[in-house]
């Protein structure tokens, strides 16, 4: 799960989050087709895209004014828990924070015992048969 959220220009607290569970590309901007819609001036219609990869997530500046990581214009960048991106120079800051996904006490012991079923071998039920004496003879 990874959320975002929209801090406050001057205490860097945060005033609006955004959460995203399955979702392999955020889109952020100004325009209304995008998941997080930023009203201002500096911020590009289609300014920057977070896409869920391999390793991770990683951010992918399209806007005109620029996407700035710790001072620093990026034009791709991978997301660490945390980080925080400024839109323009003077735009608004996102933080982006990430969270392992919780898993409900059902889910994990329907995925231990799948686990634990693929690592049994099928072995063969033995039989019982009497040789001419009448002794029982073992075969598996």
């Amino acid at each position: 799960m990874i959320t975002l959220s929209l801090l406050h220009p001057l205490n860097k607290t945060p005033v609006q989050h955004w959460t995203f569970e399955k979702e392999p590309v955020i889109r952020i901007g100004r325009s209304t087709d995008n998941d997080v819609i930023l009203y201002s001036a500096v911020v590009s219609r289609h300014h920057v895209e977070i896409h869920r990869t391999d390793s991770g997530w990683e951010i992918r500046s399209l806007g005109t004014n620029g996407t700035y990581l710790e001072g620093k214009r990026i034009a791709e960048a991978p997301v660490q828990n945390g980080i925080i991106i400024r839109l323009a120079r003077s735009g608004p800051n996102i933080q982006i924070n990430m969270t392992e996904e919780k898993r409900s006490p059902l889910q994990e012991l329907l995925e231990n015992r799948s686990r634990m079923a693929a690592s049994f071998t099928t072995v063969e039920s033995p039989s019982v048969e009497f040789d001419s004496e009448f002794k029982a003879v073992l075969t598996l």
